[in-house]
């Protein structure tokens, strides 16, 4: 072939003239090609090369929530081409507590972290904006519409970058729910009644009514029950509720007005929220991936828990708990106490105060009613 023959012409020199200048043309030629292929193969190989996230989340093994993530951080390898490897870690696997988890993911120890955003209210105040609050936003697409069109996820990564984190974007679970042992039919029913709900802000709005709040783990919320220390006990949804045996300890679900589950919780997010510097390391296609997946993972996450609350909630009533519903006159009272503790808990924080003013703006829309002026008059 041409290209043999003009090998041999160039790697055979004219010793009879003394002329070898061809021959270490061609050696220098032929070194610069193969220092050229040296890096570009180098170059290939760190392209290819997986990013590994390893990430926490709050939910236990072996539970439904668990499962989810598990399955969702599996996929990414994939999804990503493999350029991301996300490894899931189910709670207190890495980090032993909530506090350690926080600063696992501020020193990379952890890359990430699945949480209730909640959890950070004595470190973030604006947390306890960024997800549902005593007689606020009260649907799942209410939060999305004022996280993905009204500013709010722009704002809440603003926040967290003080931290040295990056917030991805909430994923919807479910609402709280109230089980008791007597029925709840109206806000005056509660009076008297000695109850495990959340501290802060909720515990705050409750104790206008006359409950006597106490705060438990989630572990002694059923003895407490059944020991009749407690009359009623908050936990989340459904689905959770009747596998930690509610319905052999109380009677009574207490519910907001049709359409509504908690008017005290009905939207209990959760994140994902990963090192600043890990984030920033992605290439913006990934990022985007990443976030996209996100908001796709929320869906899912959502939808399951509440198949399964729909299946729970006839197990409730096989085992004999009955239903009570607070009025929509009982949510507007509720609400009303509810305007002024969100102000103070707005009033602690420049950042939590911006989130509040974005969601006020929202809840005083025509499109949703919540408010008016004369609502937050002199707040």
């Amino acid at each position: 072939m041409n290209t043999n023959k003009n090998s041999e012409q160039l790697s055979a020199p004219d010793t009879q003239s003394g002329n070898v200048a061809p021959r270490r043309g061609f050696l220098k030629s032929f070194a610069l090609a193969a220092a050229f292929c040296g890096v570009a193969i180098a170059g290939a190989g760190q392209a290819q090369a997986a990013t590994t996230w390893k990430i926490q989340s709050v939910w236990d093994a072996g539970t439904v929530g668990y499962d989810l993530f598990e399955e969702w951080a599996n996929s990414m390898e994939e999804k990503s081409g493999g350029e991301l490897i996300i490894k899931p870690y189910p709670a207190k696997s890495v980090a032993a507590d909530n506090n350690a988890l926080f600063e696992a993911v501020r020193n990379g120890v952890l890359q990430g972290m699945n949480p209730f955003t909640l959890y950070w209210s004595g470190k973030i105040p604006a947390s306890v904006f960024l997800s549902s609050y005593p007689a606020g936003p009260d649907q799942p697409h209410q939060w999305d519409i004022m996280f993905y069109s009204m500013g709010m996820l722009e704002k809440t990564r603003e926040i967290y970058k003080k931290f040295g984190l990056f917030y991805v974007g909430p994923i919807q679970h479910d609402a709280n729910i109230i089980h008791s042992k007597k029925p709840v039919n109206s806000l005056a029913d509660m009076e008297g009644m000695k109850m495990r709900v959340p501290g802060g802000m909720v515990a705050e709005v409750f104790q206008q009514f006359g409950v006597s709040t106490v705060s438990l783990p989630g572990s002694d919320i059923f003895p407490a029950l059944e020991k009749g220390t407690i009359d009623a006990a908050d936990y989340v949804g459904p689905a959770v509720n009747y596998e930690l045996g509610f319905s052999q300890v109380t009677d009574y679900i207490m519910f907001g007005p049709p359409g509504v589950m908690s008017i005290y919780q009905p939207v209990d997010l959760m994140d994902l929220t990963v090192n600043l510097r890990a984030w920033n390391a992605l290439d913006p296609e990934l990022q985007q991936l990443v976030e996209d997946e996100v908001r796709i993972y929320s869906q899912k996450h959502y939808l399951t828990i509440q198949k399964r609350n729909i299946e729970a909630m006839e197990k409730f009533k096989e085992d004999g708990s009955k239903v009570t519903r607070l009025s929509q006159e009982d949510l507007e009272k509720f609400r009303k106490a509810a305007i002024p503790i969100w102000f103070n808990w707005a009033g602690k924080n420049e950042d939590a105060r911006a989130i509040l003013d974005i969601q006020l703006e929202y809840m005083m829309n025509e499109t949703v009613g919540y408010l008016n002026e004369e609502d937050i008059k002199g707040m």
